[in-house]
């Protein structure tokens, strides 16, 4: 089955009950296995994956997520639309723990990831509007529809972790003019990019970080997450109703053209299989 959507998150916004015939599939990747097996199923009679971010359990911390493998596994299932659904934290007064952000901007602050899958080969890719604009419009009128507290907008500053902000370092972002604060938007926005599929998010809101000293606690985050899900689960199902289709001419999904800068032609065998997936076309 090939699945046109893709959701990646964890079990505070995946419900079996969304998925009509689900079934659970192994997919084995060049870069090592997905964090979890992905489940496939249909919503508003379309195909969709599930996959846990963290793996079963959440036994994988944001540094050590295979996100090469998740995005990778999720291509070769044909997904060519990825919605991220991610606990943040809030650095806006504003922007209230239990709300939704879509954001529309990345700073990146991680250092220890792997964010390309072109070890082997030099590839330039532009990542100026790290979010797919067209998906992101699908998302938000989605959630308008679903009646669900949302912001559209903003920049999502993505920390390292697995720890939690200093109050020297909340502050800091909040004065830089960030609006929301997470781990894992990074690398998957720059995969996804390279994968060329449209990628957006939708940004659970759990606490405002610490710069309002307040301590930021994981039953906090965990309990607001579950509060969450029923908003989530309700945009999911409205955006699956009106996804772009797999023949849109967005330009997420042309992102490659005339981004390598290493002639394919030269590139060994063994490279070539393990980037086909993502090359294919450039080589017809």
């Amino acid at each position: 089955m090939n699945a046109e959507i893709a959701f990646i998150g964890g079990s505070g916004f995946y419900n079996p009950a969304l998925l009509d015939d689900p079934t659970t599939v192994v997919v084995k990747t060049p870069f090592g296995p997905p964090s979890s097996d992905i489940v496939l199923g249909q919503i508003s009679g379309k195909a969709c994956a599930f996959l846990a971010r963290h793996g079963a359990g959440h036994r994988f911390s944001p540094s050590r997520v295979n996100y090469r493998a998740n995005i990778y596994a999720l291509k070769t299932l044909g997904a060519v639309n990825v919605v991220a659904i991610s606990a943040v934290g809030s650095l806006k007064e504003d922007i209230k723990p239990l709300s939704i952000v879509i954001p529309d901007q990345i700073f990146d602050r991680t250092k220890l990831r792997s964010n390309t899958f072109f070890d082997d080969i030099c590839v330039h890719i532009g990542m100026a509007d790290p979010f797919c604009e067209s998906l992101s419009q699908v998302l938000w009128q989605s959630a308008q529809r679903s009646g669900c507290s949302i912001k559209k907008g903003g920049t999502y500053v993505c920390i390292e972790g697995p720890q939690f902000s200093t109050r020297a370092e909340s502050n800091a972002y909040r004065h830089m003019g960030f609006d929301i604060i997470g781990m894992t938007a990074i690398p998957e926005a720059k995969l996804a990019r390279e994968a060329e599929m449209c990628f957006s998010m939708l940004g659970a809101v759990t606490d405002y970080d610490v710069w309002r000293e307040e301590e930021v606690t994981i039953e906090t985050v965990i309990s607001n997450v579950e509060k969450n899900a029923a908003s989530t689960q309700k945009i999911i199902q409205e955006v699956v109703a009106h996804l772009p289709t797999k023949d849109d001419e967005c330009a997420c999904r042309y992102a490659l053209k005339d981004s390598f800068v290493t002639n394919l032609e030269i590139v060994s065998d063994e490279t070539l299989v393990k980037l086909r997936p993502l090359v294919g076309k450039y080589l017809e």
